[in-house]
Order: C-alpha cells, then sequence, then structure tokens
C-alpha cells in the first residue's frame, strides 16, 4: 500500500531494491488471462479496468456482492466476477478449480486484496483483529497461489505478483501487524521464487503511495495529497504486462 524509498523504472530500468538491472524485453502475449484478487475498489478496481481497457481477460473476486454485481454490469463475458474470502481456502478451492476449467491457466495472477486494522500500538490490537490481517494478507494470498499455481507450473509460463508495500520493506508506528504481514509476503514470495521452475516467476511489488480507502484510514486526510487509484494504474499495468520469467524474486515497485 504504501512505498517509502524511492525506485524507477524508466529508461528500461527497473527498480530492486536499492540497485537497477536492465530489463530485457519479453515477448508480450496479445491478450492475457489476468486472475485479481480484492477487485471491489482500490488498485484491485482500477486495475480490472485498467486491464480489460488494454484487450485483455480478467477474472477476479471480492467480499462484496454489491460491488461484484455492479462489476457484471459493467463488463460481461469472457469477463468474470464472483463473491469470495481469499481466506477461506475451501471456497478458494472451488473458485480456483471453476476458473481452471472455464479456461486456461492465468498468465497473470495478482494477490491484491488485503486489509489493514485501526491506527495504534501493537499492544493495543486485539486478538481477533490481528487474526483478521493476517488471515486476509498471508494466508489468503497463499490460498490463491495453493490453488492456481499447478496449473501455471504444468502450463510452463505465468506470472503471480504478491502486493506488497512500502511498509514490506520498511516500520512506522502504530502500523506493526500490516508491517508484519507484508515483510512476510517479500520473503514469502522470494522463496516461493526459489520454488519455482523456469519460465515461471514470483514477484514481490510494492505498489507506491496511492490515495486508497485503506491509505485513508492510516494517513487520514493527508492522504489526498496522493495519487487516485485510476492515475496509478495508468502506470501500473503496463508495467505488470511486461513482466516475465527474468523478473522472478526481484522486489519490483511500481513506477512514480
Amino acid at each position: 500500500m504504501v512505498a517509502v524509498g524511492d525506485a524507477s523504472y524508466k529508461m528500461g530500468m527497473v527498480a530492486v531494491g536499492d540497485a537497477s538491472y536492465k530489463k530485457e524485453q519479453e515477448p508480450m502475449q496479445s491478450n492475457k488471462r489476468i486472475v485479481i484478487t480484492g477487485v471491489s475498489r482500490g488498485l484491485g478496481r482500477a486495475m480490472t479496468a485498467g486491464f480489460i481497457a488494454a484487450g485483455h481477460t480478467v477474472v477476479g473476486c471480492a467480499r462484496s456482492e454489491a460491488a461484484i454485481e455492479e462489476l457484471r454490469g459493467q463488463f460481461s463475458a469472457p469477463h468474470r466476477f464472483d463473491v469470495l474470502d481469499v481466506s477461506d481456502d475451501a471456497a478458494v478451492a472451488v473458485w480456483a478449480e471453476q476458473i481452471l476449467a472455464a479456461g486456461p491457466a492465468p498468465d497473470l495472477l495478482i494477490n491484491n486484496a488485503a486489509v489493514v486494522n485501526a491506527n495504534g500500538p501493537l499492544w493495543e490490537v486485539s486478538a481477533d483483529d490481528f487474526s483478521r490481517v493476517i488471515d486476509v494478507n498471508i494466508k489468503g494470498v497463499t490460498n490463491v497461489i495453493r490453488h492456481f499455481a499447478p496449473a501455471m507450473i504444468a502450463r510452463g509460463t505465468g506470472v503471480m505478483v504478491n502486493l506488497s508495500s512500502g511498509w514490506g520493506r520498511s516500520v512506522s508506528a502504530d502500523v506493526a501487524t500490516y508491517c508484519a504481514t507484508k515483510w512476510a509476503i517479500e520473503g514469502l514470495t522470494q522463496a516461493l521464487a526459489e520454488d519455482l521452475p523456469a519460465g515461471l516467476a514470483a514477484v514481490p511489488l510494492n505498489p507506491g503511495v496511492i490515495n486508497t480507502e485503506m491509505l485513508q484510514s492510516c494517513f487520514g486526510p493527508a492522504a489526498a495529497s496522493y495519487c487516485d487509484p485510476d492515475e496509478w494504474a495508468e502506470r501500473a499495468v503496463p508495467f505488470l504486462l511486461d513482466l516475465g520469467a527474468s523478473d522472478n524474486g526481484r522486489p519490483l515497485t511500481v513506477p512514480s
């Protein structure tokens, strides 16, 4: 959600921690099948619109029935949107089975769904609130990978992007639980990258600082000084579409 350091993606250079490397251009498929979690609002909603506008097929999920109905009305088949809580492994298993039965394994899998608890020191975070953030931000990501990765591996290609944060590479007061989950995503994703066979990639992605409801809950009125999700998606969508096997394990940041 929040970027703390500066990064760039200019002139073919991609930020990787404190270093840069020249990205080799890989052929971009004309129409990709893209699975995105947390499409009801914020970055997920903006990416959905951006990918569809670029001519790609989006399969998405979110917990909000109203938002899913709205998306279904706005984007018809071949796009698909379902009500799903990613922290429910059994439900994710059923959803993934349906998606994979209806078409090929995704070219791009984006674990975007995440929650944050109210600002406060760690000792004031209730056990239930702590578990809720862990269940969505870590277990939810793992559940989705568990049920889509085998098909992607069998296909031999595909990119899994797990949204991290500037708070997955640094920390701030009052957001210890969220920081813990995003640091976990960084490690989980880089370890996953070691498990993957050639041809696939797992990327921990810091989206940068964007004026979403989540940022507003942390920053208050100051969140308004940052770009909105639609503006962010104009940069993020082509960046994500350009990811390939050579990016496996690289901690990247969407260009600002």
